[in-house]
Formats: structure tokens, C-alpha cells, sequence
């Protein structure tokens, strides 16, 4: 049986990835390539159905990303999204312009159900928009499927030639029945059977990197993470004894962790790996001594990172590759590609310029965290390690605004510590993507023993999330909250203010810095 494909085409929009996500939640597999790619590539990979993405363009402009308009002409449905809705409009003839009003956020849009792209969804429903530019006119031949009071073309198709478009992002979880429009597309107007799993993901991936490795030694870049944690038995599966991991205990670590990832890891551990652990807290504590730009700081964590790496690879002798737990939020946020630039990931954007390594393999680049969590399933790691709470890569380094010191490394271990301790005692944890307690750099006048004190405020952050891409601020129980501030207050010395950050994603990120 042939695999069923969807292909993206990239316009340069932050949700490329995520749309290939949705569709693989469809249980169809799905590529994205660069809008430029060639009709005749297209035809080789004899997709089901073909998605433009949102871009940051306009159709009109001279930096306008425009694919070939014979594209249409193939036979393949096609789903235009935001700008990859405009470009399809503005290539067959329509008329796409400035909005009156540019819309952003939740909306209401009122929809044809009778639009086979809208099959069981709401005659009103909310969906997010993102745009400047709009559809004035669609072309001949359209018909207009979705509208609001200041959008006239919200969306539009042509279903004898296989044409649809929407004006707002079905793929991100604030458009509320979003799924159902996509899995219309995929399984309905694409007639693809769903039959693609994650076990194809692990299976294909492993393959790979046997083939690209070969006789060669690995290095992997273990931080005791979701992320590293599912690279390493990834590449364990695929190399064996060729891979060594090495974790880097660079004194930014949650407390215990050292400890704990080496009790997992290690030789008492559960899995068969070349495992060395580094301590070199003091280097990286005065690497970053003086420096606030959060910025730099990650730029400073990513680069010594690697040059510890690289010191143990010589040690090891003739290492060829590096592996790291790169995912795709970690891409989108670095501004690789064409995205905006939100902070550089120190496996990512926060790489030196030279690297001693023939290449580096990051085999988990292209998916969403819950999408690792589920390879981590399918490659036998305990469910414990495979939902252990997130952990960014430059650790407590971008949880402490400005400088790192060592002392206040301490005061935000402790804190997180208790406050990670209240929320699982609570039961509080279940449906949390992540929760966490930073060090901001504010002190304030407080009252303790009778005494005033003139500490710092912890801030606590907690979010839902399935993809890490958006975010919603977490409900914690009132009585929770106010157990862990008396508690953080009264343990935690340095401490006499706590917060607790409401913010989503976006507009803000999940992790501070």
C-alpha cells in the first residue's frame, strides 16, 4: 500500500509546521516544502492534496512570494490559508487590498455550512485571524463560503477544480473547530484513508540515521530532557554503542536533577548507553557573570555548550556527528527560515558560527512536543520520562532575569522545588503543560519578624498547551497559589514578594527570557 501524502507549501508563515502537525493528527502523513518548489517535484511525490500557508507578505508587493499558477492545474485539491488564501485569489483573477479594518484575534465568522470545507461546523463560529490585507473579490468562478462585518471573503471555493480557501488560521487551537475543517479537507475533499502512524515516524527516522551515519561515532547531547531524552534512545536504537551521550551539568539545572538524569542514564540506568556526566558549574557561572541581554545570555549557555562537547568528543576520538533534542517550536522562535526571530534557542539560533563536527542531527526538528512524547511511547521509554515536565536547554540561566549568579541559582531552585512539590500534592498538575517558578529582577520593601526586608519577587508561571506553539495561562487553585507563596516566603531566603504571571501565548512566551 502506498503512503498517502499532503504536502505544505511554505509562504513563510510562523504555522507551516503546525498545519503538517494537524494533518498528521489526521493519521496522513505530511511534508512542508518552500512555495518555490517545482511543478514537477510536486507531481513525483503524488500528494493527496496541497495546503499554502499564511505568509508575512502582501500579493501586491514587490517581496511577494508567489508559487506557479499551473499549480492549479495539477488536479490536486488545494487549501489556501491566510496569505495562501490572497495568493490563490490574486493568481486566478480576484482582487486582494489593503483591509479597512485588519483584523487579529478571535473572531466570529458566519459560515455556509452547505461549503463542503464546513461539513457539521457551526453557522457561526470563532476562528482566529491574523491579516492586513484581505480578499475584496473573489474570482470567477468562486463562490464565497465564510464572511464577517468587515471581511467579505473570509472564504471562498471552487469545488470543481478542487480550489479552497479561508481567510483565518484553522490550524491554531484558538479557532475553535478547526480540526473539523482540516480533517474535511484531508479526509473528505482529499479522500485520504488516515492510515499513517508515529510508529512510521520511528521506523523511517531510525533508518535514516543508520544510513547517514554508518561506521561513524556519535555525540548526543544529553540533557535529561523530553527532548534529548527521546534523541538519545532514538539514536541508540539506530547506532548503538556508536553513540555516547554526555550531560552537561552546568549548574542551571532544576534541584536534584544532576543527580536524577544520572540515575536514569547512567550505568545504574535502564538503557544500554556510553554515558558521561561533566560538572563544570563554576565555568559557566563566570561565563555569565555581568551579562543581563537575555539575548546573550543564551547565546553564551548555547556556545559553551557545545565547546564542552566538543572537548569531550576529542576526548572520545574521532566523533563525527552531534545530536541534539532540537523540536520545531525551538525553530520557529530561533527565526530560522523565514519566521521572525522571538529568542534563539541554544540548540538552535544560539550555535557559534563554528562547529567541530562533520554534522549535527537533530532527528526530532520537524515535530511538536506532544508529537516527541508519542515517538517516546512507540520507542519504549516509561510514560514517567516521556511526560517529565519541560526543561529548556539554557535551564534557570532564561528563568533569572539578568545576571546569573550562583546564589541566585539557589533562591529559584528552591523556589520551583516547592512550588513543583505543592502542585503535585494538589493533583493540580494534571492537564499542564508546563509550571515552573522564575527569579525577576525586582526587589521590593517587605515586612518579616517584625523587621524590613528588601528581597526579590518570584514569579510563577503556569500553561496549558498541546504544541508549545500558543498558550493559555493555567487556573492553580487559589488555596494552592497561596500555600506555595507562604511556603516560598518563609523557606526560601532572599525572598519576600510572589507573583503569578496571567499572561498567554501570545503575546507573551512560555519561559521568561
Amino acid at each position: 500500500m502506498e503512503k498517502e501524502m499532503v504536502v505544505v507549501l511554505d509562504f513563510g508563515g510562523q504555522y507551516n509546521q503546525l498545519i503538517a502537525r494537524r494533518v498528521r493528527e489526521c493519521n496522513v502523513y505530511c511534508e512542508v516544502h518552500p512555495y518555490y518548489i517545482s511543478l514537477d517535484k510536486i507531481r513525483q511525490m503524488q500528494p493527496k492534496g496541497i495546503i499554502f500557508t499564511g505568509g508575512p507578505n502582501s500579493v501586491y508587493g514587490e517581496n511577494a512570494a508567489a508559487c506557479e499558477k499551473e499549480i492549479f492545474e495539477l488536479g490536486i485539491p488545494i487549501l489556501g490559508i491566510c496569505y495562501g488564501a490572497q495568493i490563490m485569489a490574486h493568481l486566478l483573477g480576484g482582487k486582494v487590498t489593503t483591509a479597512p479594518v485588519s483584523e487579529y484575534g478571535k473572531t466570529e465568522v458566519e459560515i455556509n455550512t452547505q461549503a463542503s470545507l464546513f461539513r457539521d461546523v457551526s453557522e457561526t463560529t470563532i476562528c482566529w485571524m491574523s491579516h492586513t490585507d484581505y480578499i475584496a473579490e473573489a474570482p470567477e468562478g468562486f463562490q464565497v463560503t465564510a464572511h464577517t462585518p468587515v471581511c467579505p471573503v473570509a472564504g471562498m471555493d471552487c469545488p470543481e477544480k478542487g480550489l479552497y480557501a479561508v481567510q483565518f488560521h484553522p490550524e491554531v487551537m484558538h479557532t475553535v473547530e478547526g480540526m473539523k475543517m482540516l480533517r474535511n479537507f484531508v479526509m473528505n475533499i482529499c479522500d485520504c484513508r488516515g492510515d499513517w502512524k508515529m510508529d512510521s515516524f520511528v521506523e523511517t527516522t531510525i533508518n535514516a540515521i543508520r544510513e547517514k551515519v554508518g561506521n561513524g561515532k556519535v555525540l548526543c547531547a544529553l540533557s535529561g530532557g523530553v527532548d534529548s531524552s527521546v534523541a538519545a534512545v532514538l539514536l541508540a536504537k539506530a547506532v548503538g554503542k556508536q553513540l555516547t551521550c554526555v550531560f552537561v551539568d552546568h549548574g542551571l539545572l532544576r534541584k536534584n536533577e544532576g543527580d536524577e538524569v544520572e540515575s536514569v542514564f547512567g550505568p545504574e540506568g535502564a538503557y544500554d548507553l556510553n554515558f558521561i556526566r561533566v560538572n563544570v558549574q563554576e565555568r559557566f557561572y563566570q561565563r555569565l557573570a555581568g551579562v543581563t541581554e537575555p539575548e546573550q545570555k543564551r547565546k553564551i549557555i548555547g556556545e559553551e555548550f557545545i565547546r564542552v562537547f566538543e572537548e569531550e568528543a576529542k576526548k572520545i576520538g574521532a566523533v563525527d556527528f552531534l545530536v541534539q533534542g532540537t523540536i520545531y517550536p525551538d525553530v520557529i522562535e530561533s527565526g530560522l527560515g523565514k519566521s521572525a526571530t522571538i529568542k534563539s534557542h541554544h540548540n538552535v539560533g544560539g550555535l557559534p558560527d563554528c562547529v567541530d563536527f562533520k554534522e549535527i542531527i537533530e532527528p526530532l526538528r520537524m515535530l511538536f512536543k506532544d508529537e516527541v512524547r508519542k515517538a517516546g511511547l512507540e520507542l519504549g521509554i516509561p510514560e514517567y520520562l516521556v511526560y517529565r515536565q519541560p526543561f529548556p536547554g539554557p535551564g534557570l540561566g532564561i528563568r533569572i532575569i539578568g545576571e546569573v549568579t550562583e546564589e541566585k541559582v539557589h533562591i529559584v531552585q528552591e523556589a520551583d522545588y516547592i512550588y513543583r512539590e505543592e502542585i503535585a500534592k494538589a493533583g493540580a498538575d494534571k492537564g499542564l503543560g508546563q509550571y515552573f517558578a522564575a527569579l525577576t529582577n525586582m526587589r521590593s520593601v517587605g515586612v518579616m519578624g517584625d523587621e524590613r526586608t528588601y528581597d526579590y519577587a518570584v514569579a510563577l508561571r503556569a500553561v496549558c498547551t498541546s504544541d508549545f506553539m500558543t498558550a493559555d495561562c493555567a487556573e492553580i487553585p487559589w488555596e494552592v497559589l497561596s500555600k506555595v507563596a507562604n511556603r516560598i516566603v518563609n523557606e526560601v531566603k532572599g525572598v519576600n514578594r510572589v507573583l503569578y504571571d496571567c499572561t498567554s501565548k501570545p503575546p507573551g512566551t512560555i519561559e521568561f527570557e
